[in-house]
């Protein structure tokens, strides 16, 4: 009876550790409170966000301790995240990464840099005779969604104001930068870090097509790493490339979803009604609805469904 029990116990302790020892090998689950993106982590590095900087700028800083990271930690709340912010040559520089369109996002920056002009003029007086000197600020949004087709385009903070005449007294303009495979190659070229970046985000997608989300994650890594694609940077935090990409495509999902649904429900009839007006004039100007799509931040399935509705 001892001897029984001696080894059922022998058992269990094997079965426990054949547990232990799957999950080490299975793809982390994402964390939903995770807010991280690869991108980030990515161009976290002093070495890579100055190869970025450089090929925007065509400038050829070789220090990357002329840059200094600057951006806010704990400033993730009021819609103030920002995925980087650094100074370079008294300019500050607000990057950000976006998976689906967002025409919101001069306001979102103008919310984040008032947050940093704070930071840096703490303990200085506004109210002295002498002016307090701030870094001048631009704003750059990489986009890998795969809603607009353009390489690059600008929104102003200007065209959220309601019954605006004349020209604003407060503007912040947004440049967005396609950096999907196949767009903007000249900067492309010059940035290989972005590239292979596009690359893996490329292989994500098209894995995504015929296996589940944790799966296809797991096999475009592997892929990369096997073709020397992004190789040291994902064999040195492969798991945590695994979680962060896997939250980062799930959250996708959930935001077109939630752009579908708005779309269906009609959530601000005077938007819908303005949008509707913008596109039956382009319409009616000769206007393809590819064109239309691309200018007014809607799916082509979503203008043809608009124009049906408004017929």
């Amino acid at each position: 009876m001892a001897k029984n029990k001696k080894t059922r116990k022998v058992t269990v302790k094997k079965k426990q550790a054949a547990k232990r020892n799957q999950g080490m090998h299975r793809v982390p689950r994402a964390n939903r409170k995770y807010k991280d993106t690869v991108f980030r982590m990515l161009f976290s590095d002093k070495e890579n966000l100055l190869s970025l900087y450089n090929a925007i700028n065509r400038s050829v800083y070789e220090n990357p301790e002329d840059l200094e990271i600057v951006t806010l930690e704990n400033a993730i709340y009021m819609g103030m995240k920002n995925d980087l912010a650094f100074i370079i040559d008294t300019n500050l520089f607000l990057y950000e990464h976006q998976s689906t369109y967002n025409p919101n996002m001069p306001l979102r920056d103008l919310l984040y840099i008032s947050a940093e002009y704070q930071k840096i003029v703490d303990h200085k007086s506004l109210y002295s005779s002498v002016l307090q000197k701030i870094p001048a600020p631009y704003f750059i949004v990489f986009y890998n969604g795969t809603e607009k087709e353009e390489d690059r385009w600008e929104n102003s903070l200007s065209e959220a104001y309601e019954n605006l005449t004349g020209e604003p007294k407060l503007e912040l303009k947004v440049i967005t930068l396609n950096i999907n495979e196949g767009y903007n190659k000249e900067l492309m070229e010059q940035c290989q870090i972005l590239r292979e970046y596009a690359q893996y985000v490329g292989k994500v997608r098209k894995y995504r097509k015929v296996m589940e989300l944790d799966a296809a994650v797991e096999h475009a890594v592997d892929e990369c790493i096997r073709e020397g694609t992004l190789k040291d940077f994902l064999q040195k935090n492969r798991v945590e490339v695994l979680k962060v990409s896997i939250f980062e495509y799930d959250q996708e999902e959930e935001e077109k979803k939630l752009r579908k649904a708005e779309f269906e429900a009609g959530y601000d009839t005077g938007v819908m009604d303005k949008v509707k007006e913008i596109i039956q004039y382009m319409l009616k100007s000769g206007e393809p609805v590819e064109k239309i799509a691309r200018y007014t931040g809607y799916t082509v399935e979503e203008v043809k469904e608009i124009i049906k509705t408004s017929q």
